[in-house]
Parts: structure tokens; sequence; C-alpha cells
């Protein structure tokens, strides 16, 4: 069983940053795909950002390209998102995601409790 804690989130004002923190559990994190997904108020969850379990070719979504950076130290079992030219269209709920595979190849899938991001115009 995997664990994720987030932390970092708040209330920034528009053009401001933040850097979101994921604290996973486990003995094999730097095995695990991590990502970051968010869900606005009345709005799907949707994926933000991702990094491979070698931490190499990173996934962005289109929205976020060139403001949001992931990035993993496995040393600390943490993943995080820097967030830097925050807009008010950024105010969600972001949730840390982790996907392990076992032996057989069998994928399971992990998610953190989400923490809360507001963007003031």
């Amino acid at each position: 069983q995997v664990q994720l804690v987030e932390s970092g989130g708040g209330l920034v004002q528009a053009g401001g940053s933040l850097r979101l923190s994921c604290a996973a559990s486990g003995r094999t994190f730097s095995s695990y795909h991590m990502a970051w997904y968010r869900q606005a108020p009345g709005k799907e969850r949707e994926s933000v950002a991702a990094i491979r379990r070698s931490g190499g070719s990173p996934y962005y979504a289109d929205s976020v390209k060139g403001r949001f950076t992931i990035s993993r130290d496995n040393a600390k079992n943490t993943v995080y998102l820097q967030m830097n030219s925050l807009k008010p269209d950024d105010t969600a709920i972001y949730y840390c995601y982790a996907e392990d595979k076992d032996v057989a190849g069998t994928s399971y899938a992990y998610w953190g409790q989400g923490t809360q991001v507001t963007v003031s115009s």
C-alpha cells in the first residue's frame, strides 16, 4: 500500500508561484510513475503533469506548459510541482497520483487527499 501526502497549497495572487510537494510511503518510490492532477469546481479531474520512473521526458498539459515544472527526488520519496505565473484558471484541488506495477505487470494506482490552490485575480 502506498500513501501520498500533499502539501504546499494555498492562496496566491495571479502571477505568483507555489510549490506543491507529495511525500510517498513505500520502499520502491523510484519505481513509481508519478503525476499531478487537478479538479476545479464543476469540472472533471484533469492531468496536469507526469514524470516517469526514470525522471526523463516529463509530460505537461498544454494549459501549464512553460509555467509548471514537475520533478522528483527519489532519495526523499517526494515529487514536486513548481507552479509559476499562476492564473485564476489554475484554481483547483491538486492531487498527487502514483502508479506502481508488480512483477506480473499488474498496475496499482494511488491518490493523495488533495491540496487546495486558489489564485486570486
